[in-house]
């Protein structure tokens, strides 16, 4: 049994932050999540793409910036289980006793929830012999933009992921974009800029086009798409990517008696707490009203949940905020040694 303050479920970007502001205070942290990885699904799904609206980061990437809270927790030494799935959860007195898939158990008198949307897992083409295709011509998130360097690549989808991929990809591989619709659902600026980029001759576009058939043996050479009217037309191409978003699932946590609405999890606004004393929910997973599905809206409700979680890991202990520019305690957690 591995005893802690408070038993992180997942390791995405609010997850981490949420470790960070834990050992601020002086709290221990364990964290679990079901992906063989850390970063959630900045890392799954998206660890080479731009992002914009980290604060004081003009442009970061997934993986940068998993990398950058991993580097700033490294003080507090947290032990990750990854591959693991907490399945149960039990009020031991005021303690709760968790329980993963592998049999492990955590007694912590607090648990944050900060597991995005859950289990997620790619919509796939639903077209006959298209697995065999997969993770190596066929593709539903991409690792490694440069993988695809001098490459034909047809991307399917009309949302953000395919719009913006589209967008990025065509700075380095031949691109044609496929959508079933005339219209876009992305964002009106990326579907303008993709549409400028055609008329620059820098990507293709067929609209409205679906995925028709799949040529080759190993790897993929070359895809025949339809349209509404049944014509159909051929193209070369050696990667094919699938952008149609995810299937969400909560999993165990439908168990937990917490109230969900519509697969996420209400909370108070005060410090992020559910209907049960001891376990908060941050990041895209909970909801109130008002909430934004933002990054740096989790931070900030991973910060309230933290200091939240102080008073049933330390009953005894008055809380005091303290700035990190003039506290010792937090310095020394930290590492940092005055000059």
């Amino acid at each position: 049994m591995i005893k802690t303050d408070v038993l992180v479920i997942g390791a995405g970007p609010v997850g981490l932050f949420a470790v960070h502001q834990l050992g601020l205070i002086g709290l221990k942290a364990e964290v679990v999540d079901n992906l063989d990885k850390i970063g959630g699904q900045c890392i799954e799904l998206y660890p080479d793409k731009p992002i914009y609206d980290i604060p004081a980061l003009p442009e970061c990437t997934g993986e940068s910036l998993t990398n950058n809270l991993l580097e700033q927790i490294k003080p507090f030494k947290t032990n990750f289980h990854l591959n693991e799935r907490v399945e149960q959860i039990i009020k031991e007195n005021n303690n709760w006793k968790i329980t993963t898939n592998k049999k492990k158990i955590f007694l912590a008198p607090n648990i944050i929830i900060a597991g995005g949307v859950g289990s997620f897992e790619p919509r796939k083409f639903s077209l006959e012999g298209a697995e065999k295709f997969e993770n190596k011509s066929i593709f539903y998130s991409i690792k490694d933009k440069n993988n695809f360097k001098n490459k034909k690549i047809s991307i399917f989808g009309g949302g953000d992921s395919a719009l913006d991929w589209a967008i990025e990809l065509s700075k380095l591989a031949e691109v044609t974009l496929v959508h079933r619709r005339n219209e876009f659902r992305g964002v009106e600026s990326s579907g303008n800029k993709v549409k400028e980029l055609e008329k620059e001759g820098k990507l293709k576009i067929k609209t409205p086009f679906q995925i028709n058939s799949i040529e080759g043996k190993e790897n993929i050479t070359s895809i025949t798409i339809k349209d509404e009217s049944g014509k159909i037309e051929k193209i070369s191409t050696d990667y094919v990517l699938g952008f149609f978003g995810l299937i969400m699932k909560l999993g165990p946590i439908v168990e937990w008696g917490l109230n969900l609405e519509k697969k996420t999890i209400p909370v108070n606004t005060e410090n992020f707490q559910t209907n049960k004393e001891g376990i908060f929910a941050i990041g895209d997973i909970c909801s109130y009203p008002g909430k934004l599905k933002l990054i740096l809206s989790g931070f900030h409700e991973g910060a309230l949940a933290a200091r939240a979680c102080f008073k049933l890991a330390r009953p005894n202990e008055k809380y005091r905020f303290e700035f990190t520019t003039t506290s010792k305690s937090v310095q020394d957690r930290l590492g940092i040694t005055k000059k």
